[in-house]
């Protein structure tokens, strides 16, 4: 294998010590994202599984890595504070505000249930 001009042992011998201090690990990547994301942006399970998948985390792990994340930190907890921060002072009775609020929890990637669950919105079911 040659990378760039490097002899192969360079390469590999990289390989190995990148490995040894869990740098190449997928799994590993995708829990520290999964979290950080959710913690420090607000972000929503479905949002998290998008941007994993684009960055080739595979379905599966990538599905076990949100289930896990959100069982540490609760869905629709997430998404409260998020709107509590965004839409601090606001009445969230105003229609208006109301549909922002939505669509700004939806863009964020948190499901219709928490969202009308928080906005205390009938669910209509078709």
């Amino acid at each position: 294998m040659r990378l760039r001009n490097y002899p192969a042992d360079t390469v590999e011998n990289v390989l190995v010590k990148l490995r040894s201090f869990d740098y190449l690990n997928d799994e590993s990547f995708a829990r520290n994202w999964a979290l950080s994301r959710a913690q420090n942006q607000g972000y929503g399970p479905q949002r998290i599984e998008q941007e994993l998948r684009a960055k080739g985390i595979g379905q599966t792990t990538t599905r076990e890595i949100v289930r896990e994340t959100f069982k540490e930190e609760d869905e629709e907890t997430c998404a409260k504070r998020l709107l509590t921060r965004r839409f601090k002072g606001q009445n969230l009775q105003d229609a208006k505000v109301m549909r922002r609020a939505a669509a700004f929890l939806q863009r964020r990637g948190y499901g219709s249930k928490v969202i009308f669950d928080l906005l205390r919105l009938p669910i209509d079911e078709d």
